[in-house]
């Protein structure tokens, strides 16, 4: 071989293995700092009258209560369901944190809308499962259905 040909094949591997190097980079990153979230969009608050926000503090029969691990490292925590978004995960940040090596810093979030709860997933690494389906967008989910995360599996419960 000439000496042009193997000074090309030198320079593709070096380019080859910095591309490498810095994909590895960039998921440890993402996996020690999580992604950006942006808050998602809140309709405007309306005054509610003294009557319904009496009404609002007991959950409507069928709604869920708590958000339970039900198997994985973590089976048994709970954490009670209230207005604001349930994050879980491995960070110091997360409602429920989670023991569980598969299960990234920000893993997935739960949230309402007043109405019914839905799961996102964060922009994990192993993604956040119903059933077999992998979770691309947040996804309403009711009492009793199983949302994997790693190897943890979690519902919500009343």
């Amino acid at each position: 071989m000439s000496e042009l040909t193997l000074t090309l094949i030198k320079l593709g591997f070096l380019a080859v293995l910095w591309l490498f190097v810095l994909s590895a980079v960039s998921v440890i990153r993402s996996d020690i700092f999580g992604t950006k979230v942006t808050a998602p969009a809140r309709p405007a608050k309306q005054k509610p009258a003294a009557k319904s926000k009496a009404k609002r503090n007991k959950p409507l029969r069928g709604t869920p209560t708590k958000l339970q691990v039900v198997s994985g490292p973590n089976a048994g925590q709970s954490v009670p369901l209230g207005d604001k978004p349930i994050l879980l995960g491995r960070g110091t940040d997360a409602a429920i944190r989670l023991d569980d090596d598969y299960v990234s810093t920000r893993h997935a979030r739960f949230a309402t809308n007043g109405e019914q709860w839905f799961v996102e997933d964060l922009g994990s690494t192993n993604g956040t499962y119903l059933g077999s389906q992998r979770l691309t967008s947040p996804t309403p989910i009711g009492i009793g259905i199983a949302v994997r995360l790693g190897k943890t599996i979690v519902e919500l419960r009343k």
